[in-house]
């Protein structure tokens, strides 16, 4: 039997009546959804994706609602991963009413979304907002006459300052199916008309199914073959392939043609826009924010003011303060006594207490460790997202990342790893291809060192001549860049298009930063506490068999003669598995003690930072990408860090030499 998640008893129970929000990235989603639902809601991972999706209680007079938040999409003719997800909520779930949040600034990209909806043939309310930033714009939108075409509930709102919300819930009961029609070109209806009779019922409309099969949606396939024999696949797909032979152009881009062509004779009826006067303070913000020169100063402040706030503000000064003061003092001391008091016996007492306990290390390290760091990152990740920089983030690092085929968008996931790469390492589900997952995943394995390790690599570089930071440096990068590009080639998948809307920049709402923030919190307590917990445990029952010894052992020989190491350094390898810094920290403490020369140190600086990810890490890559890719990053990983550390050894033992 499959294993059932939240999410899916959410999609499958009865009860309550379902809402599913939807629109375009950056439309106020999230934000109406805050309104609707209030403060509590459930974050879990759509069945089978990383793909996050939020539900929450709503209720309307003696009508009660499940609102369901799907990922900001483009087209329901998915491209990617969100876009999958969204379309297949719709094409699971039964009995449910749409609330379709538009960019009334951007009606063009918005009307796109909807025109799909009213060819799925689901009840339907639409919702224009940000309108005080179209008026700001100068578009005047005829509200009236857009609910005169398409027969629908129309709202205007202005969601950050609840505006026209209160008018939604009381509108549910009646939102009806649009009474809105349309043709396509003849070999496109010939193709519909053809594949109707084929198609098993649905959720939504035979018609707007026909349409994705003749755009060419692969993603369909499993679902069609769960409701038909192969015959009947084998006559859509010759079907679909004929039409296409009908038509000179892709059909996937003469459906979107077509459909846009119709939104502009709407936006034709419906919008107008007059002079506006010069562009504000907002406008002129955005436009700074993606120029060449001024924009880079900016993108490096803003990143610098994150790192200081989650990298100092949270991983040192909170971190020291919840690990030292609250459970070095009270916490873990209090527990101590109490198991000791309660339990006679030993070995549940190391379980629970001892080096590798449960309580001392698993929810010290979930709790002390990374929660501070997490909380300060929810809150600079929610206000970068409501304030509209996150998007121009992206633009201006897009040209850096696209050496190792990624796209502006990894930058946030490689910069939180600078604090916790066990959280940036969740953080990938940004990310929209599998693709750029894997490629950012192994980055942040490899040569990403955390805020705590990097801590300890500065402090033991400090008494060393300034040419090992540089080489250090230089190496760790070369080696980054490197495998990045490999990895953009070997990696199979395509890369994600990207095409962003850049949304107005805006001071965000504290209220809705702080209630995101404390749902992402909830979800982290949910999904990454277990796996702390796991990874202590088998820690414990390695050091009780001692098979940690063994393993101590075992690497003495590639210590010693590959990377030119003193035998010491097998323990900092080993026990930098648990954690980063501890691994740094022991190269530490034997370059203090005189045991290594700069050589080794260089040597050891370098191996270390390449090597294996912590353990929290490693069940957090493979929660996110499953046993079998976790295991492919972890040994590319130790093969590239082992690689480097004995080549670099040899070329200095060269140099000395020479």
């Amino acid at each position: 039997m499959k294993h059932k998640t939240l999410m899916q008893e959410n999609l499958k129970t009865s009860g309550p009546a379902k809402v599913i929000l939807v629109g375009n990235p950056n439309v106020g989603k999230s934000v109406i959804f805050n309104f609707l639902t209030g403060t509590y809601r459930v974050v879990s991972n759509y069945p089978g994706t990383t793909v996050e999706i939020s539900s929450g209680s709503a209720k309307s007079g003696e009508s009660s609602y499940t609102i369901l938040d799907t990922p900001g999409v483009n087209s329901l003719i998915p491209n990617s991963e969100d876009e999958k997800v969204t379309r297949d909520i719709l094409l699971s779930e039964t009995g449910f009413s749409v609330i379709n949040v538009l960019d009334a600034k951007n009606l063009r990209r918005g009307l796109l979304i909807a025109l799909q909806l009213i060819e799925m043939g689901v009840p339907l309310i639409l919702v224009l907002n940000m309108m005080d930033e179209a008026q700001s714009r100068g578009f005047e939108i005829n509200l009236k006459a857009l609910k005169e075409m398409f027969g629908l509930p129309v709202f205007s709102a202005v969601a950050t300052q609840k505006k026209g919300l209160d008018q939604l819930l009381p509108a549910l009961g009646k939102s009806p199916k649009s009474t809105f029609s349309f043709q396509y070109s003849e070999p496109i209806e010939a193709g519909i008309a053809c594949l109707l009779p084929l198609l098993p019922p649905a959720p939504i409309s035979g018609r707007s199914l026909a349409l994705m099969l003749l755009a060419g949606d692969d993603s369909l396939r499993s679902w069609l073959e769960e409701r038909l024999g192969p015959q009947e696949l084998v006559r859509i797909e010759t079907l679909c392939a004929q039409s296409q032979k009908n038509h000179s152009q892709p059909l996937n881009y003469r459906i979107n043609v077509e459909r846009l062509e119709i939104i502009d004779r709407l936006l034709s009826r419906i919008q107008t826009k007059k002079e506006t006067s010069p562009p504000g303070w907002s406008r002129r913000l955005g436009e700074w924010s993606t120029h060449r020169v001024v924009g880079f100063i900016w993108m490096l402040a803003v990143l610098f003011l994150s790192y200081e706030i989650i990298g100092v503000l949270g991983a040192d000064i909170a971190v020291g303060f919840m690990e030292e003061k609250v459970f070095g003092e009270f916490i873990n001391p209090f527990l101590t006594r109490l198991v000791k008091w309660i339990i006679p016996f030993p070995f549940l007492q190391d379980l629970l207490i001892g080096p590798y306990g449960v309580f001392t290390m698993a929810l010290t390290y979930a709790l002390a460790l990374i929660l501070p760091i997490v909380g300060f990152f929810f809150l600079i990740f929610g206000f970068l997202e409501d304030s509209g920089y996150l998007p121009r983030l992206a633009v201006m690092s897009n040209r850096i990342f696209k050496i190792m085929g990624l796209n502006g968008k990894a930058i946030l996931p490689m910069i939180l790893g600078l604090g916790c790469d066990t959280m940036a390492t969740m953080t990938t589900r940004i990310l929209e291809t599998r693709k750029d997952k894997i490629i950012v995943t192994l980055l942040l394995a490899l040569g990403v060192p955390c805020s705590a390790q990097l801590a300890v690599i500065f402090g033991m570089l400090a008494g060393f001549p300034a040419w090992i930071f540089i080489s250090w440096v230089i190496i760790v990068s070369g080696v980054l860049l490197l495998v990045g590009f490999l990895a953009g080639k070997l990696v199979p998948g395509e890369c994600a298009s990207f095409i962003l809307e850049l949304p107005p920049l805006r001071w965000p709402q504290m209220k809705n930063i702080l209630i995101k923030t404390l749902s992402r919190i909830e979800w982290y307590l949910q999904e990454a506490v277990p796996l702390f917990i796991l990874g202590t445990l088998i820690l414990f029952v390695l050091d009780k068999t001692g098979a940690m010894t063994s393993l101590e052992h075992g690497a003495k020989p590639l210590v010693v003669n590959w990377l030119g190491l003193p035998v010491e350094s097998t323990s900092s390898f080993i026990i930098g598995f648990l954690r980063r810094d501890y691994g740094a920290a022991g190269f530490f403490a034997l370059a203090q003690k005189g045991l290594l020369n700069h050589h080794q140190v260089l040597v050891a600086l370098v191996t270390i930072t390449l090597f294996v990810p912590c353990i929290a890490n490693f069940f957090v890559i493979i929660k996110e990408r499953g046993w079998r890719m976790a295991l492919v990053i972890v040994g590319v990983v130790i093969f590239i860090a082992l690689l480097m550390g004995g080549l670099l050894n040899w070329v200095l033992m060269g140099l000395a030499n020479g």
